[in-house]
């Protein structure tokens, strides 16, 4: 049974003048974590790009299409690296919380000369699949054919199978899955040249999740410190009515693979 939020937290009931007080107080934190916020921002848009010389190529609903393509006539793109592996049975539960929250954003960001898309290493038939289940209608293709997803971090390589750890976040780690989520950006120039401008991993894509914003704002907040999975509480929309229960002892799990892999070979091999 769930605890209330009076239950879960130790703060006190003041009267309406005392509570003023504090909350002013606590607005110059806010302020001030806004300002350091802004700072981040501007350092981030500073970082030096890298050209991309690879020609990448993906599979979508009507074929093949390039890095270029993706761009949809806009000079920035952002790709965001959805954990569904060829022949999983579905995508993973953390990146479709993610996932819910694109598509009504696309027109915004399509009016601030930015395209949205999404890339997982899945053939584009199981990708189909799994967005018409979720009524997602945000741009999807398949990298299967590609190496894009090996050299931006997000698939387990051929020479990392194995091994304990891999290469995930700029560093070496231990990773529970053969995918992993992450988010790229790149721009285009006037001659048609890409640069890649950014990527982040792990807890750097908090900042996508809206959903976690506003829970940051009521008393019991995310509700996650118990839980050996940080987002172990996390279903698929569809299955919140499922018999829900929180198990938190729950490591993360892979979604079962239920297809033989298809395709998926690369250079690497």
């Amino acid at each position: 049974m769930a605890t209330s939020a009076t239950e879960s937290t130790s703060t006190k009931v003041v009267s309406h003048d005392v509570w003023i007080a504090a909350r002013k107080e606590f607005l110059k934190k806010e302020k001030e974590f806004t300002r350091q916020r802004d700072e981040i921002s501007r350092l981030r848009r500073a970082l030096p790009w890298e050209k991309v010389e690879k020609k990448y190529q993906f599979e979508g609903l009507q074929g093949k299409v390039t890095l270029s393509d993706l761009f949809g006539g806009r000079s920035q793109l952002v790709i965001y690296h959805f954990m569904l592996g060829p022949g999983w049975k579905e995508g993973c539960p953390s990146c479709s919380y993610i996932s819910d929250h694109f598509d009504g954003m696309t027109i915004h960001l399509a009016n601030r000369d930015v395209t949205l898309a999404v890339v997982s290493r899945a053939p584009i038939s199981e990708i189909e699949a799994f967005k018409h289940r979720m009524g997602w209608k945000f741009r999807w293709v398949s990298s299967n054919a590609s190496d894009f997803n090996f050299d931006y971090q997000v698939s387990l390589t051929p020479n990392e199978a194995g091994k304990k750890q891999v290469y995930y976040n700029y560093e070496m780690m231990e990773f529970p899955a053969e995918e992993r989520p992450g988010l790229s950006v790149f721009a285009k120039d006037s001659s048609g040249a890409i640069f890649h401008t950014y990527s982040s991993y792990a807890r750097g894509l908090d900042i996508l999740v809206g959903a976690y914003n506003f829970l940051d704002l009521v008393p019991k907040g995310r509700d996650e410190a118990g839980l050996k999975h940080t987002m172990a509480w996390v279903r698929h929309h569809d299955k919140y009515t499922e018999g829900y229960f929180v198990d938190p002892d729950q490591p993360y799990v892979q979604p079962e693979v239920v297809k033989p892999k298809a395709g998926g070979s690369c250079c690497h091999e």
